[in-house]
C-alpha cells in the first residue's frame, strides 16, 4: 500500500510538473506573440508634455505633438530567447534607421546609464529575472540608450510591459537643453486592437555627485496604428538592401559589451559624430567597397573608438 501511494504522488508530481512546464511554455509563446505583434507597418503620433515641476519657480514646457509619421517596424533577428525589432522612419521621402529594440529573455546583464554619456554594466541575479524580458533600446547607429527588465503581462485581455530605468536625454532635447543630465524613464507598452502605444511617465533629473534632484516629470504618448503595408514600400526595401551591414553593427556591439564594464559613449572622433562615420561606412558597404573580414575590422574599429575615452584620437 505505502508502495502504492508513493508511486501515486510520484505519478502527481510529475503531472504537475508537466502542467507547469506547459504553463511556462504557453507564457513564453505569448510573451513572443506580444512582442512580434508591434511589427508592421505603422502610423505614429509622438505627443509630449511636461507636469509636475519640483520647484514651483520652474515653468513647465508646454505641449508638443509630431503627426503625420510612418513607420516600419520589422524583426531584425530572433532565436530562442531573444527577439530584436528595427524601427525605420519614412519621412519626406526618405527612410531613416531609427532605434532598435533588443529583446532578451531572462537576461542577466544590462547596461545602466549613469550620467555624461556612460553606462556601467550590472549583473542581476537570476531569481530576479526569472519570466522576466529585457529590453534594450539603442540609437540609430545601435548605440546605448537605456535597459530594463520586466515580466510581460497578459491579463483580463491586456498584454503589457513596464519597467522603469535611467536614459540620457532623449534626441528631441539633447542638443537644446543643459537643466537635467538624466531622464528615468518609465516605459509602458501595450498591445491595442489597431497596433501599440508607448506611454512614457518620465523624470527629469539634475544628477551631482550621486545625488538626484528632480526638476520635472513629462508625460509621453506614443501610437502605433496599423495602415496600409504599401506606405512601407519604401522602408521595406531599404532594409532588405542595408540590414546585412546592420547585422554586422549589431555583432560587433555585442563584442563591445561583452567586453567592457563601463561604456563611454564619444561625441566626436577625429572631430566627427559617429552617425557621420557610419553612414560613410553604409555607403561603403553597399557599393561593395568595403565586404567580408575588411569591414567587420573597420566597424568594430571604429565602435571601440566611439565606446571607450581614447584621449588621442577624441577631439570634442
Amino acid at each position: 500500500m505505502k508502495h502504492i501511494t508513493r508511486l501515486t504522488i510520484a505519478a502527481t508530481c510529475l503531472a504537475w510538473s508537466a502542467t507547469a512546464q506547459q504553463k511556462s511554455n504557453d507564457k513564453l509563446a505569448q510573451d513572443k506573440a506580444a512582442i512580434k505583434s508591434m511589427c508592421g507597418c505603422q502610423e505614429v503620433t509622438f505627443e509630449y508634455t511636461e507636469t509636475f515641476p519640483a520647484d514651483t519657480s520652474y515653468k513647465p514646457k508646454g505641449y508638443h505633438k509630431i503627426t503625420d509619421a510612418v513607420e516600419y517596424v520589422t524583426v531584425a533577428a530572433e532565436d530562442r530567447n531573444r527577439i530584436v525589432l528595427q524601427h525605420l522612419l519614412i519621412a519626406d521621402s526618405m527612410v531613416i534607421k531609427h532605434w532598435t529594440e533588443d529583446w532578451q529573455y531572462e537576461n542577466q546583464q544590462l547596461l545602466a546609464y549613469n550620467q555624461d554619456n556612460e553606462w556601467k554594466k550590472v549583473t542581476l541575479p537570476a531569481a530576479q529575472v526569472k519570466g522576466q524580458w529585457t529590453q534594450k533600446v539603442y540609437g540609430v547607429d545601435d548605440e546605448p540608450r537605456y535597459e530594463g527588465a520586466a515580466s510581460w503581462v497578459h491579463a483580463d485581455g491586456r498584454h503589457y510591459w513596464e519597467s522603469t530605468s535611467d536614459a540620457p536625454l532623449p534626441r528631441r532635447e539633447y542638443t537644446t537643453r543643459k537643466d537635467y543630465n538624466v531622464l528615468r524613464r518609465t516605459n509602458h507598452h501595450e498591445i491595442t486592437a489597431t497596433g501599440s502605444v508607448h506611454e512614457q511617465d518620465n523624470a527629469k533629473i539634475i544628477r551631482t555627485n550621486g545625488k538626484d534632484q528632480v526638476l520635472v516629470g513629462e508625460k509621453g504618448l506614443n501610437t502605433y496604428n496599423r495602415t496600409d503595408e504599401k506606405k512601407c514600400t519604401q522602408a521595406k526595401a531599404w532594409w532588405e538592401q542595408n540590414k546585412a551591414f546592420w547585422a554586422v553593427v549589431r555583432k560587433s556591439w555585442d563584442k563591445v559589451y561583452g567586453a567592457n564594464s563601463v561604456i563611454n559613449l564619444q561625441h566626436k572622433v577625429n572631430n566627427e559624430p559617429l552617425y557621420k562615420v557610419m553612414m560613410t561606412l553604409e555607403q561603403k558597404a553597399f557599393r561593395k567597397e568595403l565586404t567580408g573580414e575588411a569591414l567587420e575590422k573597420e566597424i568594430s574599429v571604429t565602435l571601440q573608438q566611439f565606446a571607450t575615452k581614447t584621449e588621442l584620437s577624441l577631439q570634442r
